[in-house]
């Protein structure tokens, strides 16, 4: 696997594919992986002839007060995990050489409406500094696939809107959540939970797949999330938000809509969990 923090060597390597013909899938990541991260490049490679993938810890997605300095980074395990999953080429740059004339004078990108809401009113900015970097990194690689992971559900609603409405010339596939075996989305932010915390943390999904219970046998949405409200907080959790919204626009959802999506973000401990499930009913 090729490794560098260089614009023009990641530029350079993709322009030898494509001139044999050949396609490129990109996953970006912030490193710290896990076994979700894993799968995103095991299934791009089945895709694409060569996978990218990146590893830049964001700082305009961050808030003040949030986790940067103390973000996990382990790159010397994060690339023997890379090389073992199929990734060929792996874009490590700095904050420097990603937003050379620093981050108050960097052009940005922003995606109104679903950027606004749930994640985006609990974090602000949080979206504009996600669809930033994304599109930065989806102009250096140029992929013709990017994969993202479905946990981060209102991101991946963003980054495909962003796509759309840019006319980027790249096809973003979502996979579905990588678990534990207890049921509890894989994060890299997992490694702030204490065992005792760990222990707790699966009543988040036990919430959420009551709550899509409840609603096809036609309980009122209100109702489960009261009860899914009640549940979660008796485990320690402290929530942020716990909302089923429209599938698709992210608006709140009524009674009438079909394509639903429930979301979930709320802190145990040191950690901000989310998770979600999409269903109809």
């Amino acid at each position: 696997m090729i490794t560098s923090a260089h614009i023009d060597d990641i530029r350079t390597q993709v322009r030898a594919w494509r001139a044999k013909g050949e396609t490129v899938a990109f996953v970006p990541t912030m490193g710290n992986l896990h076994q979700g991260h894993i799968t995103l490049v095991k299934e791009a490679a089945k895709k694409c002839n060569h996978v990218v993938v990146s590893i830049f810890v964001n700082p305009m997605q961050f808030g003040k007060n949030e986790d940067l300095d103390a973000y996990p980074r382990t790159l010397e395990a994060d690339s023997q995990a890379l090389i073992a999953a199929g990734a060929e080429l792996l874009f490590t740059p700095t904050p420097a050489i990603i937003y050379p004339k620093g981050l108050e004078q960097q052009t940005y990108v922003e995606v109104p409406g679903i950027s606004d809401v749930l994640c985006g009113e609990s974090r602000p900015g949080h979206f504009r500094g996600v669809a930033t970097v994304v599109c930065k990194l989806f102009n250096i690689v140029q992929p013709d696939v990017a994969f993202f992971g479905n946990k981060d559900y209102q991101q991946l609603l963003v980054i495909r809107t962003m796509v759309e409405d840019l006319s980027l010339p790249i096809e973003i596939i979502g996979i579905d959540t990588i678990r534990e075996a207890t049921g509890l989305a894989m994060s890299s932010r997992n490694g702030y939970l204490t065992a005792e915390e760990k222990a707790a943390a699966p009543a988040l999904k036990q919430a959420i797949d009551a709550m899509a219970t409840g609603i096809k046998r036609g309980e009122s949405i209100e109702l489960v999330t009261q009860n899914a409200e009640h549940h979660i907080i008796a485990a320690g959790f402290t929530p942020d938000y716990l909302e089923v919204r429209h599938a698709f626009t992210l608006a709140k959802a009524s009674e009438s809509d079909s394509a639903l999506v429930i979301l979930a973000a709320a802190y145990l401990g040191k950690a901000r969990l989310i998770d979600n499930l999409r269903f109809d009913r």
